[in-house]
């Protein structure tokens, strides 16, 4: 029996992007069906993150002229990695493998074709992982790269160039419902779950239109986001940076005491002590405030309010639809 296979994409504001990503899709779909590599009823599916153009008016116009296309809408925009959750949790339902893309058409479909057939192998997870970054400034390239390198020197589990392209089994997304933190960094959360993975390579091209939903800002907050979710190295730095601190400050007390003995000097040494004085309150601060992003994730978490609400799934509505003609 051919296994269903559903394309979970995330979308705020793609009206540009939407028509082009919906033929590139059917075509693939329509191939892979031909050659029963997938299930007839296959699809894609859209998740509208609370759009503010009129990318759900496309998407539901799209589902009543294309069967192999449906959506789903949020409430409010909940952001992409909670856009990506909602659809991943509602395309299981219907599923047995989904593969989860970004509209912009940046992402090579035709990786898909790969995944499946390692899917087909054994794998429970297969990760689309960028074999190079020459379409990058050099800019994106030294900070993106820079992002995984000092992941992985944190401590956090993860995969090499890989955004959120990837195929997941119905298992494993059984197994990733168990996940309930609101603080969600899924690059990290997959290779927590385990089971046989593999690896795609492919060329990721530039977005066919529209603008980047991730500027530095957001890149910065999510970096961030990624090392206090799933590593405390920076608190165990704190405290060893700490105990550094307390020795010298320990050494430049014992320092002024004897020049003050021996020297009587009470001028001489103003300028270092404010400049100290200066460097190790804002050190203090510093601390503080990574310790303060630390609770404040804790306070998040504990209050466990739901991650989203859908308004609207165009797949019920269409089962409904069809129960009432039954």
């Amino acid at each position: 029996m051919k296994e269903i296979l559903y394309v979970v994409i995330p979308c705020y504001n793609e009206e540009p992007v939407l028509e082009e990503t919906t033929k590139r899709l059917k075509e693939k779909l329509e191939k892979l069906i031909e050659k029963e590599k997938i299930s007839e009823k296959s699809k894609v599916m859209y998740v509208n993150d609370g759009s503010k153009d009129n990318t759900w008016n496309i998407i539901k116009n799209i589902n009543e002229r294309e069967k192999l296309f449906t959506g789903i809408s949020l409430s409010r925009n909940r952001g992409h990695q909670n856009a990506l959750v909602a659809g991943l949790l509602e395309a299981k339902k219907y599923a047995d493998i989904v593969i989860s893309m970004d509209a912009d058409l940046q992402d090579d479909i035709n990786a898909i074709d790969e995944m499946i057939e390692k899917y087909n192998n054994g794998c429970e997870i297969v990760y689309g992982v960028r074999s190079a970054r020459k379409k990058d400034s050099l800019f994106k390239k030294f900070t993106a790269e820079g992002f995984y390198k000092f992941m992985e020197m944190m401590g956090v589990e993860i995969v090499y160039n890989h955004a959120d392209y990837r195929l997941t089994s119905k298992k494993v997304l059984d197994c990733f419902q168990n996940y309930r933190e609101v603080n969600l960094f899924l690059r990290g959360i997959f290779p927590l779950i385990g089971f046989k993975t593999d690896i795609v390579y492919y060329e990721r091209d530039k977005r066919f239109a529209g603008e980047s939903k991730y500027p530095l800002k957001k890149m910065l907050n999510f970096a961030f986001d990624g090392i206090t979710s799933f590593s405390v190295k920076p608190i165990s730095f704190i405290l060893g940076i700490g105990m550094f601190f307390s020795v010298i400050s320990f050494l430049f007390l014992l320092y002024i005491v004897l020049k003050k003995i021996f020297i009587n000097d009470a001028v001489s040494g103003w300028t270092s002590t404010v400049a100290l004085i200066c460097f190790f309150g804002s050190f203090q601060i510093l601390c503080i405030g990574l310790i303060g992003e630390y609770i404040s994730k804790i306070y998040l978490e504990v209050k466990d309010r739901p991650r989203y609400f859908i308004s609207e799934n165009l797949e019920e509505n269409q089962n409904s639809k069809i129960d009432e003609k039954k």
